[in-house]
């Protein structure tokens, strides 16, 4: 699945225009590795590079080849890609920051989500989280260690607002005054823990299920538990114009919806500067009723779509299509260790599998898993745990 209409702006036209690198870089831990930026969208790589040169900072995207695939591919290709960073170009894990702009800012979102583990902080540089919201795979468990910063305009607290209100970890300000010393310093003031006392993951799919020093591995839809609710955030419903993967800025006062980016080989009808100024002959005052008005769609149908191209006004046919939605079950694992007790203490949710990895200060331990227990657990390293008939098992993972 892709992604599609993900709003952006041009935020570095909002006010950030000058690297300052030495208040940056004064918040910056010292250590013989350096922080990276990471990128889901890699055509921004260039511009980054050349804001965080003077810092010495990484910037991190994936292979070219996976610009135009599915966005959980690309949140995959992604995570391998910081990893390989880590492990061969000197990446200091404590400090990889994700990162976009415009129309990628969504992307950040939708990366800590999926992959919750490998960041120590998020920024979206204008552009809006709603597009990730309304895929139904963002869950604010998991920006509890990874929070996030947006930048946006004055249009956009009333979100951000009511996604902090739902429990997500993020800050917003206003991008107007903000410079790049003031992006990268407040990165610079968040680091990863590779092994946090207290963790709380959320997941609909097996191909995302790590959690720092948990993995979920096998799931079962009947195991219920009531203790752990769903933290996903609630999203619109999804409906799009069906005219290819064309960006808007949600904060333009109109008249209609101005066309502010198409991808490269785009085959649609639209051209960047038309304005969508009317659906079914009913006016579009501006990108904020356009958005209200596709959130309330919960059936396809055809429409007429009126463009606006300089002077001249052209008529589209064309459909309302909605997302393909994925199944409500999802699976939650909270865990966490109490130097006091020695106790491993781990709840779950639709969960009868997992791999637990135990650091070296954190053993003897004993562990409880949905209130089964392992007595005296004395050797570090990684567990794979079975619950099977009101049985926990503990074998050594297999590599």
């Amino acid at each position: 699945m892709k992604l599609r209409n993900w709003s952006g702006k041009s935020v570095l036209a909002c006010g950030i225009i000058s690297l300052f690198a030495r208040g940056a870089a004064a918040a910056q831990p010292v250590s013989t590795r350096t922080p990276a930026i990471a990128l889901v969208d890699g055509a921004d790589a260039a511009q980054w590079r050349d804001w965080s040169k003077s810092l010495g900072w990484q910037v991190i995207a994936p292979a070219g080849d996976a610009a135009n695939a599915n966005i959980d591919l690309r949140v995959q290709a992604l995570a391998s890609a910081v990893e390989t960073a880590i492990r061969d170009a000197g990446v200091d894990p404590a400090r990889v920051y994700l990162a976009g702009r415009g129309s990628a800012a969504a992307a950040v979102f939708y990366t800590i989500s999926r992959v919750p583990d490998l960041w120590a902080a998020g920024i979206a540089l204008g552009g809006s989280p709603k597009p990730a919201a309304d895929t139904n795979r963002v869950f604010t468990a998991n920006f509890t260690h990874a929070p996030v910063l947006w930048l946006g305009g004055p249009g956009d607290q009333a979100l951000a607002d009511k996604l902090k209100s739902a429990g997500l970890n993020l800050e917003w300000r206003s991008a107007a005054g903000i410079t790049n010393a003031d992006v990268f310093a407040w990165l610079a003031g968040h680091q990863r823990e590779e092994f946090p006392d207290s963790i709380d993951c959320e997941t609909n799919s097996p191909a995302f299920a790590r959690c720092y020093w948990v993995r979920m591995t096998k799931f079962d839809a009947s195991e219920r538990n009531d203790v752990l609710p769903s933290t996903r955030v609630p999203g619109g419903s999804g409906a799009m114009l069906d005219l290819g993967a064309f960006s808007y800025n949600p904060g333009d006062p109109g008249p209609g919806v101005l066309v502010s980016h198409l991808p490269e080989k785009y085959s649609g009808p639209l051209k960047m500067g038309d304005r969508i100024v009317a659906l079914d002959g009913k006016p579009i005052q501006d990108a904020l009723q356009f958005a209200e008005t596709m959130d309330k769609i919960v059936e396809e149908k055809p429409v007429v779509a009126l463009v606006q191209r300089g002077k001249e006004r052209i008529r589209v046919e064309t459909r309302i299509v909605l997302p393909k939605r994925d199944s409500a079950v999802t699976a939650r694992v909270q865990a966490q260790y109490s130097p006091t007790d020695k106790e491993i203490q781990i709840i779950s949710r639709t969960v009868t599998e997992m791999r637990v990895t135990i650091p070296p200060p954190w053993t003897p331990a004993t562990l409880y898993w949905n209130g089964l227990s392992l007595q005296d657990l004395k050797t570090p390293g990684c567990y794979a745990l079975t619950i099977e008939k009101e049985l926990l098992r503990a074998s050594p993972c297999e590599n």
